[in-house]
């Protein structure tokens, strides 16, 4: 069922688990933290909330220039397993 990968516990790398703590946590969970962090540091972008503006420790998962959110997800994906 498509709706399971979301629930299933993923394991996050030590990159992600310096801005969202440590896993295991669903992707769900993953994603919501993700979002906490960037909203707690102010990282979107002033004029387009769309953009992320990565500091160091977001930028050692996603990269450091300014990533669209839609992008960032991906970026994230790349450090659960």
């Amino acid at each position: 069922m498509a709706g399971n990968a979301l629930q299933k516990p993923v394991t996050v790398s030590p990159q992600l688990e310096n801005v969202i703590g440590k896993g295991p946590m669903t992707r769900a969970q993953v994603t919501s933290k993700v979002w906490d962090y960037i909203k707690a540091n102010g990282l979107q972008d002033s004029k387009d909330k769309r953009q992320i503006n990565p500091d160091d420790k977001l930028g050692a998962v996603i990269g450091t220039s300014q990533i669209s959110m839609f992008k960032m997800t991906a970026a994230v994906s790349k450090h659960l397993s």
